[in-house]
């Protein structure tokens, strides 16, 4: 009885039985969850100011910088590592990539129409948007997608040469947060790196290549 309901939840498309294989519905719940998580990431630090690394960062520079929109600038900014993205890691992780850059864009431009925070010290916003970003990679990581940009590169170099995701990303923003001192204060970047930080720790820890299949 209980092998004839697997069955059918595999003939459903609810779960694949391949470890190595994810069904169309969970890729849908992956992506969605894990865009919403980073976006959740994404307003908090935007609602204090702060920046993140990657094409993220680069997107909350010039949003700081010349006021346009953090989500049309984030979505734009990837744009170019799409050529990367397919040449390297194929069509279907490409895909994935542009929906959940997407999703996570619309998600951190009309968080505010659901979610009013009085008040956030950065110090906190800086430990919980790095780990929410973090959750919301890992999520991606697991289903062949990420948040474009270095993303897309630290898949690339962690698949291709072994090594961490986390710590190709951690270089990047590294160049990010010196960047920041021309647009934001020196407070503002202190916190912005305590966020980075988070980041890369989290994912270094806990995203590997040889402990997830499905990243292979």
């Amino acid at each position: 009885m209980a092998q004839g309901k697997q069955a059918q939840r595999r003939s459903l498309g609810f779960y694949s039985a391949d470890p190595s294989q994810h069904t169309l519905l969970e890729d849908s719940q992956g992506l969605a969850t894990g865009a919403l998580v980073a976006g959740l990431g994404f307003y908090l630090l935007n609602h204090v100011g702060l920046l993140t690394g990657g094409t993220a960062g680069v997107a909350f520079l010039l949003h700081y910088a010349f006021g346009i929109s953090f989500g049309l600038l984030f979505f734009i900014v990837n744009l170019p590592f799409y050529y990367l993205s397919f040449r390297r890691l194929g069509l279907g992780f490409s895909l994935k990539t542009f929906i959940a850059i997407g999703l996570a864009s619309v998600v951190t431009e009309i968080e505010h129409r659901f979610l009013l925070i009085e008040y956030l010290h950065p110090g906190w916003a800086a430990m919980l948007g790095g780990l929410l970003l973090g959750y919301g990679l890992l999520a991606l990581y697991r289903h062949r997608a990420s948040l474009g940009g270095v993303g897309i590169l630290a898949i690339y170099i962690q698949d291709r040469f072994g090594i961490q995701a986390g710590l190709v990303q951690l270089a990047f923003d590294l160049c990010v947060m010196i960047c920041a001192f021309a647009v934001v204060s020196p407070a503002t970047v202190a916190w912005s790196i305590l966020s980075a930080v988070v980041l890369n720790v989290f994912l270094a820890i806990n995203h590997r290549s040889d402990r997830y299949i499905v990243v292979r």
